[in-house]
């Protein structure tokens, strides 16, 4: 059996998922039953226009909090948590936790897109 290997990996946000869906429904016609099952989650979840996740990406990019990881980030368009609470839902497993200060800026930046 031959061993799989990962080349690249990133995150990606609820968004790109949907583009990819889009692209493989436009070259194979039809999605397969997964991926079906995966469009309707996507199209059931998705809070923000595609423009404006790309903007708040941006946002809290420019915020310059080190310890805010891509994949974090990604969550937090993904989920848009409304409070600190359910900001800090995002880094229970994580080892590493912002500060009370850099949770205000990332719930600030995020208000403006909710």
């Amino acid at each position: 059996m031959s061993e799989i290997s990962i080349l690249n990996e990133r995150p990606v946000s609820i968004y790109e998922v949907r583009e990819k869906l889009n692209e493989i429904k436009k070259r194979d016609k039809e999605l397969s039953f997964r991926a079906k099952k995966t469009e309707e989650f996507v199209n059931n979840v998705q809070l923000l226009k595609e423009k404006k996740a790309k903007e708040l990406y941006d946002d809290l990019i420019n915020l310059n909090i080190e310890k805010l990881k891509p994949r974090q980030i990604v969550k937090i368009i993904d989920v848009i948590p409304k409070d600190s609470d359910s900001l800090k839902t995002i880094f229970t497993n994580e080892p590493i936790a912002l500060s009370i200060e850099e949770f205000e800026k990332v719930i600030e930046v995020v208000k403006k897109y909710a």
